[in-house]
């Protein structure tokens, strides 16, 4: 097909993924796409996500965006149907509300936590657009593409949907139990969707992945609680933490994701959890790039955990490898224009990619 990627690549893909999942790799995982090249295919006459495309327009759009894409290093070819973060909530029907350049979710009527209860809805109509979209895409790609988990979330994340930020936060003081009802609701609701659409990805597809684009053979996925910034130590511990080292037990690979200042404050108690395998540091809009947070990838990497850098400057490896003394157990993605490959190749070349 049109993707720069051949398929023996694979094999070289599972082996050194596998290798940096175990802390037997050497040196870093380096995936960088470059972009700006050449399409192999006409465009589309309809968009990716544009108003009334189907589930086969979507996935030719996908196969044109793929084809312009160089894949250097560890990088290789993956998507995803990009339809909300935290998707599942419209899933367990949340309002959906399109804007001009993001989906968000919010409820259908005012309530309190003892009214809502989440439970699977057969044939919801943006879960079933969802599996409709893999399954056309296993067919059309047959394994040459990496199909990647759409953004579904776990935990309390989903459940804050449900309410205003402001109602939701006094729940916690006001309905503690069925605020945790919930968060279990959707954390037993979140694994029967990663399920499902596991299962719909087919079986060509070659492995497993997400938004964090790393490689697995077996199941991961980047878990979060953005809404953690909003609360303190005592009550991450009580409503967010269990439900997280619920979700590390079950994953083979379980990554953190970890946005912002804010959420730097339980960064300690989540490195605790034995099954967690790492974390991925994202600084936020408005803080220092990545290469100036020393003291949260020296805790990470002494904690025995992996680090994901995503994004960042080419230099970010080199840098971030000497504040903590090695490149090893190090995942760095970003994507660049073709106008920057020999300086990725050189970046390449230092670490033996």
């Amino acid at each position: 097909m049109a993707v720069n990627f051949p398929k023996e690549n694979w094999a070289k893909i599972e082996k050194d993924y596998t290798s940096w999942w175990r802390g037997e790799l050497d040196r870093p995982l380096i995936s960088v796409e470059l972009t700006g090249v050449a399409p192999k295919m006409p465009k589309p006459e309809v968009g990716m996500y544009d108003s009334g495309a189907t589930s086969e327009e979507i996935v030719l759009d996908w196969m044109y965006y793929l084809s312009g894409i160089k894949y250097m290093g560890d990088a290789f070819p993956n998507i995803r149907p990009c339809l909300g973060a935290g998707v599942n909530a419209a899933y367990m029907g949340a309002k959906k509300i399109i804007g001009d350049a993001s989906i968000w979710f919010e409820a259908e009527k005012e309530m309190t936590p003892d009214e809502l209860h989440l439970e699977y809805i057969p044939n919801e109509q943006w879960f079933c657009k969802t599996c409709e979209i893999y399954r056309i895409a296993a067919e059309m790609f047959d394994g040459d593409v990496c199909l990647e988990m759409t953004d579904i979330c776990n935990g309390i994340d989903p459940v804050e949907r449900f309410f205003s930020s402001e109602d939701f936060l006094m729940a916690l003081y006001e309905y503690p139990e069925e605020v945790k009802r919930l968060v279990w609701e959707c954390h037993e609701l979140f694994f029967k969707y990663y399920d499902e659409l596991t299962e719909t990805m087919g079986k060509s597809n070659p492995g497993h992945t997400c938004w964090g684009p790393m490689f697995s053979k077996t199941p991961w996925y980047m878990i979060q609680s953005d809404f953690s910034c909003m609360v303190g130590p005592d009550m991450f511990e009580e409503f967010i933490f269990p439900e997280l080292d619920a979700c590390c037990k079950k994953l083979d690979n379980a990554f953190y994701h970890l946005d912002g200042p804010g959420a730097l404050k339980h960064l300690d108690k989540i490195l605790t959890i034995p099954e967690l395998k790492g974390i991925q540091w994202i600084p936020g809009d408005g803080q220092p790039n990545e290469k100036h947070w020393p003291e949260v990838y020296k805790k990470i990497r002494d904690a025995g955990k992996l680090i994901q850098i995503f994004c960042g400057e080419i230099d970010t490896v080199d840098v971030v490898a000497e504040q903590i003394g090695s490149g090893k157990g190090i995942f760095y993605c970003a994507q660049f224009d073709i106008s920057h490959e020999a300086e990725v190749v050189s970046l390449l070349n230092r670490w033996g990619c």
